[in-house]
Parts: C-alpha cells; structure tokens; sequence
C-alpha cells in the first residue's frame, strides 16, 4: 500500500474525466468543503450500496456546504453506465490508471474469499475549501457509512 494521507495535509490534486467525459479537477473545487469517496467497481453490491447512499444524502451533504465526488478505476463508459443505472447526481470520475488511488494511499492488497490481489481500499476523505484533509477514512464498510460521516458532519 502506498502512504495514506493523514488529516492537516494538502490532499494531492488530480484531473480525471467523469462519465460524460469532461475533465474534473479537484481545484475546482478550491473554496468547497468535498467529501472524496475512492470505490472499488462500479455496479458491485458494495459500491452500489455507498453510492446511492451518497446520492440519496446528497442534498443534505450539499446544504451543509459539502459537494462529493466519486473515484474508481474504471472506464468512462462503465461509470457513465453505473450513474445512469443509479440515477446518481454526483460526478464520478475515472481514475483507470490508479494514479490518483495510488497518491492517495486507497491502492493496496485485498482479498475477496480466497483470492488476493491489488486494487482500490474503499475509503472517504473530507477536505477543506483549502484542499486540506480534514478526515481520512482508510477501508470503510459500504454499509451505514454514509449515515455515520452525515452524522458526524452535522449534514
């Protein structure tokens, strides 16, 4: 695993695409409390399970002054699919390289059943509108995550 990010630190910035295509720049988001969510696969269980509960918390999220953002390694075309399926309103960007997973400290090893492998620890990171991270979640549970960071976040 690479070195995770820990909080009082400038989070790395990056520019991907999102599911339309369009490049997305963290420092587009200077000025913005974001929440930063790294998952592992688009359209899995788990993932489905966060991301719609990030959708379904987004207004309250967004009122309590936070935008979110989404990051996995997958194409363009599959987030593009998995946001349509989930109707999710939030940008969700494609890191296929894991650069960015990678700069973050999200790649690692894993297992699922038997088999291990590298590839995206899920986890959250709250930044500031200074690009500051605030908090740094490292192999959060898909399931009541986002209830638990709503709570503590006050949203």
């Amino acid at each position: 695993m690479t070195d995770k990010l820990t909080a009082g630190v400038t989070a790395p910035d990056f520019t991907l695409e999102d599911a339309e295509g369009r490049t997305v720049a963290l420092a587009d988001y200077r000025g913005r409390n974001v929440v930063v969510y790294f998952y592992p696969k688009a359209a899995t269980p788990g993932c489905t399970t966060e991301a719609c509960d990030f959708r379904d918390s987004l207004s309250a999220l967004d009122a309590a002054g936070y935008a979110v953002i989404g990051i996995s390694p997958d194409s363009v075309d599959e987030i593009r699919a998995f946001a349509q399926a989930e109707g999710l309103n939030f940008p969700l960007l494609a890191d296929r390289d894991a650069a960015v997973a990678r700069a973050w400290g999200v790649w690692g090893e894993k297992s699922v059943g038997d088999r291990t492998f590298d590839g995206v620890i899920r986890s959250t990171f709250v930044l500031d509108g200074d690009g500051v991270v605030q908090r740094a979640e490292y192999g959060v549970d898909a399931d009541g995550h986002v209830a638990r960071l709503r709570a503590e976040l006050g949203a």
